[in-house]
Order: C-alpha cells, then structure tokens, then sequence
C-alpha cells in the first residue's frame, strides 16, 4: 500500500471517528428533540426538528483540539455556505448562541466535516379542524375536503437540491377486505378440488368472506384535497397527525360524518363437486369445470354491503345474446346432466344502478356419453386387481345393470354407472364360469342404450406339489 493511499485511508477514517464521536446538542430546548437520519445521498448527517428555535442555542464538543468552524447554508446547498463568525468557545466546545432557523449546517473539526439541517416545527404547525367528504356516489373514489394548514417541511440537500420531511399524518377508516387475502390469488377463483390433497390442504382452508379491516394510510405532506380508492362499507374517516406533534402529545385528530358508501365489490367461487370414481372418464374442458354428467356445480358470490341487484346467468352463447336462465340470488346449486357448452356470469349493482359489477365468464363443458363393458374379471384372486365387473362409462345420467347366471337366476341389480359386482351373491363368492348382464341406461347427449352380454369370471386356485415347497398355478373351478 502506498504512503499516499494509507494517508488518505486514515483521514477517512480519523473523519468518520469525528463525526460519530462529536456531540451536537441544543441549549434552551423545553420540548424533546426529534432528529432524523436522512438518505445518504443528501450529504446530511442529521435532521433536527424543533418545537421553537426562539431562545434556543447549538453547542458543538469536539474530540480534538483541532480548529473547530461553523458554516451556514441555505437553498442554495453546502457549496455556498458562510461562515458563521459569531460562535464563542469554552476548551472544546463552540457555542451559536441563537440558532438560525430552517438552515443548514456544516460543522468543520480539522479535516472532518459534520453536515446538518436544523427546522423551526413553528414555521411549519400543522393545524387541523375538519374534515368531510365531498361525494357519496363515486363508484372509484372518494374526495376528502381538509380543513386546516400545514406547509411543506422543506430541507436541502448540501447539492442545494429540495426535499420534504415526512410529517406522518394518518388518514384511518374502515374497509371490506377479502379473506383469504388478494395477494394469494383468491380474487375470481375457481376451485374443482383435488381429493388427492384434501388431507394435506385442510389445515389451510379458510372459509371465503368479507372482513372489516381498519385501512390506515400515512400522508406526508398536508393536502387540502384527499381522493383514494373508495371503500365499499358505510364508515367515517378519522385524519390524525403528525409525528412531531405526537412526540410532544399536541397531536390532532378530525373525523368525518359517516360516509354511505355507493362503491360495491364482489368476489365469485365457483366449485365442482368431485367424484372419486376409478371407472368414470372425467374429462373436462374450459375452466376445468363440468367432464362428465352429471356434474353438480356451486356458483357462489361474495357481495360487498352496497350491492342490491344481484343475479347469476347462464347462456349458450359466449357473448350472452340470449340468456336462458337467469337467479337473482347470492349462491346458485346446479346439475349439468345435458352434453353441451354452458357459460355463466355473475352481475351486480347497487341501489341507484350507478354501480356494476361483471364477473368473469366462466366455461361448463359437459361431455358427451360413452359406455363400455367388460366381459372378463378375476374376483378373489389377486386382492385389489381386476376383482369387481364395472363399466366404463362417461356423462350417463340414467343406469340399471341386472346380471344373471347360466340358468336365468338373478344375481344383483346396479342402479349406478360407478357401482360394480365383486362375484358373490348373497354374501359367498358364485362359481367361475359364464354370466350374463342386461343394461339399459341413458347419457348426457340424449343417447339411450340398451346393452347385454356375458360376463366371464376367471378364478385361480394353488396346488401343492409336495413338500418341497413348489406351488403352481391352475385355471377353473374351485
């Protein structure tokens, strides 16, 4: 390392001791100090905010006997600082008798420099006598008249660029918040299930609704004129500040008559109820909503306290030309049983009409039919393989199998598509050999069927071939 580049290394260090070390405090102060760090990149080291500068001196302690200076800036930033002539001294400490105030200051101490900016709160009080809301009847916003003065707590960077001291004024009201919360991707969901995590996810599920939740939003600066997002619950807004005030327990509060909200909201959840049938095609389309009939759907929507007309649709046609059912009601349950492409939305408006609400189109796609039967299975032999005779079918919304023996006794009657015979009658398992079934059914797309055949059931039985342990396997009758 170069003797150049050590010095430099050590004055940067020795500086930033300085600054660290050295105290600047402030004489004649009745009211707790309020200072701030500011960004790095204003060059400031400190914010000092005071109730009132009048009376109120400054007092620098150095940390070395090195020639302590003092320097005042103004907008025009650090480069144009005076220096200040009338500081007096006592061993290490330097004196401004009478602080200047919403100035800068650079205290030198040697080859260090201390940068701060000192505010006089009076020149700035923050005054607050009302509050109240401009319009009830925006569907978007809502504007808050304030009545009061407050003005900009203006700093400067020692670059001489503005900036503005964050008063910390709350304006609080209450609000209709979604829960499960926006963020996880509850606005609009569609939810089908999935039975194969229902174990794990059930610590998780949280019933979908409306809370009310206290909004509490900080204002930096004072504004005559307040618009946000307007709450879709009948509330009053309560404007409170500001930090410095609250330091020194002045703070002030105004709030609004009530506000009678016109804004409205509303969240949709629709679910298909789920059948866990290992022999049924569920294919499904769109949404993932609908497969095979019949298919039982939930519509439900979740509306905020303004919403008075509400009705759910159903149409053929994706552009709803021509609505065929409309339910003028919060939850719908409905059965698809008919092959086809249904589309439904959800609308809603308040009581004045001024207010809509369109959902997004959500796509049912019911199947068309298929029934398939098979005329082989092995019950008894290999547990949990091929041991239960079921058809194979898709969308059938009418079914009755009855199967029989060789000799025309009947053996069982299965009155849905997804039930199976497991090759016993009355308890004990029937003889290998041939069966016989006669279905009549009906599916989703109007088509009917009328199927009958033989069923073949296939049992093995081990016999064993001595005592050496040899088992082989024979087909027939046991």
């Amino acid at each position: 390392m170069t003797m150049k580049l050590r010095n430099i290394l050590t004055m940067i260090c020795v500086a930033l001791a300085l600054v660290a070390n050295a105290q600047l405090q402030f004489t004649g102060n009745d009211h707790p100090l309020y200072e701030e760090a500011p960004a790095a990149n204003t060059g400031l080291n400190k914010i000092y905010v005071l109730y009132d500068t009048n009376g109120v001196g400054m007092t620098y302690t150095a940390d070395t006997e090195n020639p302590v200076k003092w320097y005042i800036y103004g907008e025009l930033g650090g480069g144009y600082a005076e220096e200040l002539t009338n500081i007096t001294q006592d061993g290490l400490t330097t004196t401004l008798a009478q602080v200047v105030p919403n100035k800068g200051y650079i205290v030198e101490e040697g080859t260090s420099r201390l940068y701060v900016w000192v505010v006089n709160y009076a020149d700035y009080r923050l005054q607050l006598n009302g509050i109240s809301v401009d319009s009830d009847g925006d569907c978007g916003t809502v504007t808050l008249n304030v009545d009061g003065s407050g003005p900009d707590i203006a700093y400067f960077t020692i670059n001489g660029v503005r900036k503005v001291l964050d008063r910390g004024i709350t304006l609080s009201y209450n609000n209709l918040a979604w829960a499960p919360d926006e963020e996880d991707g509850s606005n609009n969901k569609t939810d089908i299930g999935d039975d194969d995590d229902e174990e794990e996810e059930e610590e998780d599920v949280i019933d979908p609704r409306w809370i009310e939740k206290l909004i509490e939003e900080n204002e930096e600066t004072f504004k005559p004129v307040i618009v946000i997002p307007a709450p879709t619950e009948n509330t009053t807004f309560t404007l409170t500040g500001d930090r410095f005030l609250k330091l020194w327990g002045e703070e002030q509060s105004v709030e609004s008559n009530t506000y009678n909200t016109a804004a409205i909201d509303v969240r949709c959840v629709v679910v298909q109820e789920e059948r866990n049938h290992d022999n049924e095609k569920k294919t499904q389309g769109g949404d993932g909503l609908g497969g095979s009939a019949p298919a039982h759907i939930t519509f439900t929507a979740y509306c905020t306290d303004a919403v008075v007309h509400k009705e759910w649709q159903m149409s053929r046609d994706i552009e709803f030309g021509n609505i065929e059912l409309q339910l003028m009601q919060d939850q719908v349950d409905q059965v698809f049983e008919q092959e086809g492409i249904y589309y439904w939305r959800f609308y809603a408006t308040n009581a004045q009409g001024t207010c809509e609400y369109w959902s997004d189109v959500y796509t049912v796609n019911i199947g068309e039919s298929e029934l398939v039967c098979p005329n082989v299975f092995t019950p008894g032999t290999s547990p949990g393989v091929n041991d239960v005779w079921k058809v194979s079918y898709r969308s059938i919304v009418k079914f009755r199998c009855d199967i029989f023996n060789k000799w025309g006794n009947h053996i069982i009657t299965l009155d849905e598509p997804s039930q199976g015979w497991d090759g016993t009658y009355h308890g004990k398992q029937v003889p290998a050999g041939v069966y016989y079934y006669v279905i009549e059914a009906q599916g989703s797309d109007g088509r009917k069927y009328k199927k009958s055949g033989d069923i073949n059931i296939i049992r093995y039985k081990r016999i064993d071939h001595g005592t050496t342990g040899g088992n082989g396997t024979v087909l027939g009758d046991e």
